[in-house]
């Protein structure tokens, strides 16, 4: 089926309503650059019937650019799948396995995936928190089991610090995340069509990368590729690879990893629908490989399907243009950049 007419969906009920709408505005645009019809599907309280606002829309596709809650946990994927319109990123399962954390880490453990060690807390462990943290020591890392884009993330460096994130961490969720802390750089890796794009060094100014760093302008520093020997980089991506892989996520996707000074790789986790703003990774990850914004976003749209194999759902979407830079899809060996195509933005 050719894709004619899209809908780009945006805002949903999350705490990253607001990075959505930045999200959904940019890819709208850049589709419509390109010609598509494009239709801006602002779910929310106004529009709160998602079914009744993508079939009124009429679209051969949908593009979702939520974030968070409800847009990548499988919930719209499943609403989509049941109402036969194709549309981008994971399926129900792989979109649902990524936002829990805690389920996201059982299976790279399945597959032989680094990731830091960990422990659940809920509110009954508040008492006890630091008896069951015991000797694991500190810093220690704080989150919620099931957000995006490092909401109510946090740094424990004491007992007491460590009390309060979890509290905090628990507003969003009925579960709390408590890493062991590893001091390495960040590295995200972005990953289009199970193909490897590139890789990306990111680098807090205070340290933590929060909400706040990521999308407040001059909070970090941006290298791309990341400042890492061939070989180590190649292996990171491939770490990256597995991840997703392990998760079964399809379309885009970024993978954040911690890579230590001591030759080890950990994986954080895979985010299924990566941002698309003026601050967010996967654009400035493409940028390095020749891809600019617009055909990233036309990219991403090609792969829009189904993914359940219900009976009677339509063949897989094709999108009506294709990319100007193809090869620049792939890039297994980001070494071959030269160095003055390290790109440092703050």
């Amino acid at each position: 089926m050719e894709i004619r007419r899209v809908g780009v969906l945006m805002g949903g009920w999350s705490a990253e309503r607001d990075v959505s709408l930045r999200t959904g505005e940019g890819v709208a645009g850049a589709l419509e650059s390109r010609g598509y019809d494009v239709a801006r599907l602002v779910w929310g309280s106004e529009n709160p019937d998602l079914p009744d606002l993508v079939r009124c829309a009429n679209v051969d596709a949908v593009f979702i650019a939520l974030h968070g809650r409800g847009g990548e946990d499988g919930c719209v994927q499943g609403t989509l799948e049941l109402l036969r319109v194709p549309y981008t990123g994971s399926g129900v399962l792989a979109s649902a396995l990524a936002m829990d954390k805690l389920k996201a880490k059982e299976l790279f453990r399945l597959h032989n995936v680094p990731t830091p060690p960990y422990y659940v807390a809920t509110r009954d462990d508040l008492e006890h928190l630091e008896q069951t943290h015991g000797n694991r020591g500190y810093p220690a890392i704080v989150k919620p089991r099931r957000e995006g884009s490092s909401i109510g993330l946090a740094k424990a460096h004491d007992a007491a610090e460590l009390s309060a994130a979890v509290k905090r961490a628990l507003e969003y969720d009925e579960h709390a995340l408590v890493e062991r802390y590893v001091k390495a750089m960040e590295v995200h890796v972005g990953i289009l069509d199970g193909r490897v794009l590139g890789a990306i060094e990111v680098t807090p100014r205070d340290g933590l990368y929060d909400f706040a760093a990521k999308y407040t302008p001059g909070l970090t520093e941006y290298v791309c590729p990341p400042r890492l020997a061939p070989t180590r980089l190649r292996g990171v991506m491939n770490l990256a690879d597995r991840a997703a892989r392990a998760l079964s996520c399809t379309g885009a996707c970024r993978v954040d990893l911690l890579v230590t000074e001591g030759e080890n790789e950990y994986v954080l986790e895979v985010n299924t629908l990566p941002g698309m703003t003026a601050t967010s990774l996967m654009p400035k990850i493409a940028a390095s490989v020749g891809m600019d914004y617009a055909s990233l976003c036309e990219a991403i749209l090609g792969g829009a399907r189904l993914h359940a194999g219900l009976a009677g759902q339509a063949p897989r979407a094709t999108a009506r243009h294709r990319s100007p830079h193809p090869s620049g899809v792939v890039l297994h060996d980001a070494s071959a950049a030269a160095p003055d195509q390290r790109a440092a933005a703050g």
